[in-house]
C-alpha cells in the first residue's frame, strides 16, 4: 500500500458504512409486527424501504421541494411501501415507532474499536444524510464519540450535493485536502474527491444482504480498506 495521505479530519458516511441498516430495520420490523400476527420476508421489507431512499431525497436535491429532515423522508417512504406488504391499515402509533428503527441500528463489529483508535489522531464526524437527532441517537446507541455532527441538517441539502462536503471542511476550519471522506459507496467518494477531499473506501460486501455490496471501489480512492480497522492500520502507517 502506498504511503497513507496526511489528513486532520475524517468524515464518515453512516448508513452501510458504519451501521448495518438492512439487518437492523428487518429485525426491528419483525420485533414490532410479528407479535401482531404479521408474517413477512423481513429482509425484503427492509430492502423495499431503503429502495425509496434516493428518490425521496432527489426532490430536495433537484430543488423541487424545500429541505425536510431524513426522518420525514423515511416516514413518507414507509407509508408508501406498507400497502405492498398488506399493511395499509397499520395504525399511526405503530408507524411512528417503526420509523424509529433507523435511530437504533447496530454498528458493524469493526466500527467501535476502530473509531476509538482513530479519534486519538483525527477529528471525527459523521457526514451523513441522516438528521442530527437521528445521528445523535445512533451515537448514543453505539457509543460513537464525535467531535461534531455534520451533514444534511447543517447544509440543508443531501449528498452528493457539493455543499455538504464544503460545509464539513469549513466547519473545522480546514481546506478540503486536509479532510478525508470515508464511505462504502463509490459515488459518495467520487463526489467528495471532486471537491478536493481525500477518500477512503470501506468494503461492505453484505450491505444490502449477503454478497450485495461493494467489495472494492469503482472509482480512484486514496485508501481502499477491508474494514474500518484496516483503515486505522493504513492511516497509522
Amino acid at each position: 500500500m502506498a504511503k497513507s495521505p496526511t489528513v486532520k479530519a475524517l468524515f464518515f458516511d453512516m448508513f452501510g458504512t458504519l451501521v448495518d441498516f438492512r439487518s437492523g430495520v428487518a429485525r426491528a420490523a419483525e420485533q414490532l409486527l410479528a407479535p401482531r400476527g404479521v408474517g413477512l420476508d423481513w429482509g425484503a421489507f427492509a430492502d423495499a424501504w431503503r429502495g425509496e431512499y434516493q428518490a425521496g431525497m432527489e426532490q430536495i436535491r433537484a430543488g423541487r421541494e424545500a429541505y425536510v429532515r431524513l426522518d420525514v423522508i423515511h416516514r413518507r417512504n414507509l407509508d408508501r411501501i406498507l400497502p405492498r406488504f398488506g399493511l395499509a391499515g397499520l395504525d399511526e402509533a405503530t408507524r411512528a415507532e417503526l420509523n424509529l428503527a433507523w435511530h437504533r441500528l447496530d454498528a458493524w463489529p469493526d466500527v467501535p474499536p476502530a473509531l476509538a483508535r482513530l479519534r486519538t489522531r483525527f477529528w471525527l464526524a459523521p457526514l451523513s444524510n441522516g438528521n442530527i437527532a437521528l445521528q445523535a441517537d445512533l451515537a448514543r446507541h453505539n457509543d460513537f464519540r464525535w467531535d461534531a455532527i455534520l451533514g444534511a441538517d447543517l447544509s440543508r441539502d443531501y449528498k452528493p450535493k457539493p455543499r455538504l462536503y464544503r460545509d464539513a471542511a469549513e466547519a473545522f476550519g480546514l481546506a478540503p485536502h486536509d479532510c478525508m471522506m470515508v464511505a462504502c459507496h463509490s459515488s459518495d467518494l467520487a463526489s467528495a474527491a471532486a471537491l478536493g477531499l481525500k477518500t477512503a473506501h470501506i468494503a461492505r460486501p453484505d450491505e444490502h444482504g449477503p454478497g450485495k455490496g461493494e467489495r472494492a471501489p469503482n472509482v480512484p480512492v486514496d485508501v481502499a480498506a477491508a474494514d474500518l480497522i484496516a483503515l486505522a492500520d493504513a492511516l497509522e502507517s
